[in-house]
């Protein structure tokens, strides 16, 4: 689920909208009324989204927009004079006085947005550090030589190892190097 964060200046406001959004099936993970707060309570979240008005008691939306991680985006709820000197900086904007449909829509578009860039990182292939690599392949080898396995079931044992451990491959390569090196 994506995480929302809501920043108004107004924590009875922020509370409202979180009420809507709770009751449109998201999740709010906080309500915040400065963006000194936002930004800690982003601080341990991988990605979502930010929504907040124009001004909080510490920084206008531009500044905390700066500052927030770039698995964020923000949401501005502002009356439309305002939103006008915002277009074309990656920040969606609703007017206010704020249509609860208008709220729904949006915060459902974005998450949307958020979850296939999270699928279509977990699709990518991880990387790995030609040392680690080194210490897979040394692990295999001595798996295949020790227990004349081919080089497929010597890598599918190290997963199942390390899925049944619930280490990382190369920590596992590195367990059973250590105990088959003895």
């Amino acid at each position: 689920m994506t995480n929302i964060i809501v920043v108004l200046p107004k924590l009875e406001d922020a509370k409202n909208v979180k009420n809507v959004l709770i009751r449109g099936g998201f999740r709010v993970t906080g309500i915040c009324t400065t963006g000194a707060q936002a930004l800690s309570q982003v601080d341990g979240l991988n990605d979502g989204i930010v929504i907040c008005g124009y001004k909080m008691a510490d920084m206008y939306y531009a500044q905390l927009h700066e500052c927030l991680p770039c698995g964020f985006e923000m949401l501005l709820l502002a009356s439309q004079n305002l939103i006008s000197e915002c277009y074309g900086n990656d920040i969606v904007c609703l007017s206010m006085p704020l249509k609860v449909n208008d709220l729904m829509n949006t915060v459902s578009m974005m998450a949307e947005g958020i979850e296939r860039r999270r699928r279509k990182r977990r699709e990518q292939p991880r990387h790995r550090k030609p040392e680690e690599e080194a210490l897979i392949r040394e692990a295999k080898e001595l798996l295949m030589v020790r227990n004349h396995m081919t080089e497929e079931e010597a890598h599918r044992y190290l997963q199942k190892c390390s899925m049944d451990s619930g280490t990382n491959l190369v920590e596992t390569c590195q367990m059973v190097l250590t105990m088959m090196k003895v």
